[in-house]
């Protein structure tokens, strides 16, 4: 089901006996602080010695109680925030194993607490808890526990709610507030996870543009519209088209828009790449990997999620998302290396490469966002270059922008939510290398690949204040660290939710 479900949380202000439970391990001058982790269980410190407890961030170890059910306590280390969002996706993942286990043992769940309370935990905040720890914690409880899978078996049992115990004097409404604000970051990523995560022979640009705007239906502010071929021949989107071109599933364009009554400041377009499927195309991908391009899309699925929770959270500021979509095919009628095309607009490409759709599609959509939408703040986001990923790795995401306030507020957005960007260059030494002799632009420039790829989007901005996100490395995981899951990752979606939020 899409959208997976989440954790729900909440703050409360007593500490229940009895039930499932979870403490945090500090370090401590002399070590991990035990005593202060056993004291809410009424246990002895020499209980978690044995069982190995550790202050090491993300360390979850759980432990029967005396009263029935289990406790659980998770190293947090110094017990900066950050650490809190790890304690929080390891602790869900303990929970999550420990709740499948006792399923696959044909056992009652009970073993964490009575049956009617095993699918929820209470955990007790440190005396210090603000807004920015809890935020965190929300994030790792409701994404570390992430998962997808396409079975014939029923869902598993999962943790539902989780109860987080204030300390005396605390200010719950605004901890409150600072859960709610999290949940919806973290439901954009785990949207994005899902549409990134789904198979492509459900996935094609109709379902996948058609089930956004089933989403977005009910969302107050927020209108989706969906292009189909005609339209977008009679309007000129020759890079959707021919990417398009060679699968029996047509392409499409999303639109989002979201248009509060209150909303002040610029307003910020959001494009994101929304590649269902991509082979390649003639220039055929290796078949080694091949599977992972269901993810090709997860640029755009970020720009759809970062929407939904824009618009949920209410914020007063104008934003309207494009996810040009289009499934690259090998067929007769796919495009080929040396066509020229027209792209919306009437900027012509030489393409040299067929697996270099990604900023053909991109090209269309921000041609069209400056002709018809204005933006005065443009922001694409892409599984784009392999180059990028080369360069920084599976965990920071590329950035390249035009002007330096709207990269450092980019930059700064992702490190309030846990997400990192790393500038690079806009070398202009390069630029020259984007024109074309048979065409206006060529596709693929020699050169650096990811600087010289946004250099060619450079070309359809119109001198529009621009940011491009390659986030070709981060969108993908091999394994689970943090909140992060394996498979898609839903990366970028809380960055530009944060950077609408910013705005306003």
């Amino acid at each position: 089901m899409i959208p997976t479900a989440l954790v729900e949380v909440d703050v409360v202000q007593r500490w229940r006996d009895g039930v499932p439970g979870a403490t945090a391990v500090f370090d401590g001058e002399a070590g991990p602080d035990l005593a202060a982790a056993a004291e809410p269980f009424f246990v002895d410190a020499d209980v978690l010695t044995a069982i190995g407890a550790s202050a090491s961030a993300g360390d979850a170890k759980a432990f029967p109680l005396r009263s029935g059910g289990t406790g659980w306590v998770v190293g947090v280390g110094s017990g900066e925030p950050a650490k809190w969002r790890t304690a929080g996706a390891a602790l869900a993942r303990s929970v999550r194993d420990r709740l499948s286990n006792a399923v696959d043992a044909e056992s009652e769940p009970g073993d964490l607490g009575d049956a009617s309370d095993a699918d929820y935990l209470q955990v007790q905040l440190p005396d210090d808890a603000g807004d920015e720890l809890v935020g965190e914690l929300t994030l790792g409880l409701a994404l570390g526990g992430y998962r997808f899978k396409v079975t014939a078996d029923a869902a598993p049992p999962r943790l539902r709610k989780v109860l987080l115990v204030a300390p005396e004097g605390a200010d719950v409404a605004a901890l409150r507030e600072a859960v709610r604000r999290s949940r919806e970051l973290a439901a954009a990523t785990a949207l994005a996870r899902d549409l990134a995560n789904a198979p492509s022979n459900v996935k094609d640009p109709a379902w996948f543009t058609g089930l956004a705007a089933e989403l977005a239906g009910p969302v107050p502010n927020l209108t989706a519209t969906v292009r189909d071929e005609k339209w977008l021949t009679d309007n000129g989107f020759g890079g959707i088209l021919a990417v398009g071109g060679g699968s029996s599933r047509p392409p499409r364009l999303l639109q989002l828009d979201y248009r509060p009554q209150d909303a002040t400041g610029p307003h910020l377009v959001l494009v994101g790449k929304g590649i269902t499927f991509d082979t390649g195309g003639i220039s055929l991908k290796p078949a080694d990997g091949m599977h992972l391009m269901r993810t090709d899309m997860s640029g755009g699925a970020a720009v759809i999620g970062a929407l939904l929770a824009i618009a949920r959270l209410g914020l007063p500021v104008k934003v309207t998302g494009l996810v040009p979509s289009a499934e690259n095919h090998v067929s007769g009628t796919a495009y080929r290396p040396g066509d020229v095309v027209r792209h919306y607009g009437g900027k012509t490409t030489e393409v040299g490469n067929t697996d270099a759709e990604g900023r053909m599609v991109l090209a269309d959509a921000m041609a069209y966002a400056v002709d018809k939408l204005q933006p005065d703040l443009l922001v694409d986001v892409a599984t784009l270059t392999g180059a990028m990923k080369v360069a920084l790795g599976l965990r920071t995401g590329g950035l390249l922008a035009t002007d330096d306030e709207l990269a450092e507020r980019i930059t700064e957005a992702g490190a309030r939510v846990g997400e990192t960007w790393w500038r690079m260059p806009l070398l202009e030494d390069h630029a020259d290398a984007v024109e074309g002799s048979l065409s206006d632009v060529k596709q693929t420039p020699a050169g650096p690949g990811g600087i010289t790829a946004a250099l060619f989007l450079r070309e359809f901005t119109s001198g529009a204040r621009w940011a491009h996100l390659d986030i070709a490395g981060p969108a993908r995981a091999d394994k689970d660290y943090s909140e992060v899951t394996v498979g898609g990752t839903g990366f970028a979606a809380r960055t530009l939710a944060e950077l609408a939020a910013s705005l306003a």
